[in-house]
């Protein structure tokens, strides 16, 4: 099945503040896209309206076909948009186990169906603690079980806001193999990112935003070999 996200001028408001100002994105199926910005230049507001949690925005977004903006973010879900926010959200005393089972949904019509053994074939940490509760697990196992937990809902698109912050190297690096794998079996993927090394590792394409606009679009060797941009919007 063939999946397409396609944004234009989207705009979004808290309050009266106007904090996206016309940002266009797209992702194709089995792609992996990254939102590169740094801390505050508008990559969680951009997720989170994607989403339908901000409750003022105009503009474009379709998904597979569908007009999206605007509408609840229960239906958004339904159509096979998956969120996995940067604070991750686990039910603490349930465990892994019960964590994937709060996440599913029925299968979609032309797409392989999660289920919770493929889960722990594609998560083995996770299968060697299936019935750990989510409080006794650490950032990046809970990250891990964010993810899993999406994948049970069988999404299409997957957004991943700031998956390899504060993780430890390790843990980034089998981040890094899960996206790859996910891509591998036909699912897209937009990340938000600060680290640029880590974008670099499994995306496609690259979005720069800056104060809520977008600064650069183009392949990631493009941004490669565009040092000035790097340095202008990304460098600390």
């Amino acid at each position: 099945m063939t999946m397409k996200l396609d944004v234009h001028s989207l705009n979004s408001y808290y309050g009266g503040a106007h904090i996206l100002t016309d940002v266009h994105l797209k992702a194709d199926t089995g792609e992996v896209v990254a939102l590169l910005g740094r801390n505050g230049a508008g990559k969680s507001t951009t997720f989170a309206t994607l989403v339908g949690l901000v409750p003022k925005c105009h503009g474009t977004i379709v998904f597979n076909g569908d007009e999206i903006c605007g509408k609840p973010t229960h239906e958004i879900a339904r159509l096979g948009l998956g969120y996995v926010p940067e604070d991750r959200r686990i039910f603490t005393d349930l465990t892994v186990e019960e964590n994937l089972m709060v996440g599913e949904q029925p299968a979609r019509d032309g797409v392989r169906p999660w289920s919770t053994e493929m889960i722990f074939e594609f998560f083995p940490n996770l299968a060697e603690m299936r019935k750990r509760p989510g409080g006794q697990m650490s950032g990046g196992e809970q990250q891990m079980l964010t993810i899993a937990r999406t994948l049970m809902g069988n999404p299409l698109l997957v957004l991943l806001d700031e998956p390899s912050e504060g993780l430890a190297p390790k843990i980034v690096e089998e981040m890094a193999k899960a996206i790859i794998e996910m891509k591998r079996h036909g699912l897209s993927v937009v990340i938000s990112e600060q680290n640029l090394h880590f974008a670099r590792l499994i995306s496609d394409r690259a979005y720069i935003i800056e104060k809520g606009c977008i600064r650069f679009d183009g392949t990631m060797k493009e941004l490669a070999d565009n040092e000035d941009i790097s340095n202008a919007y990304l460098a600390v």
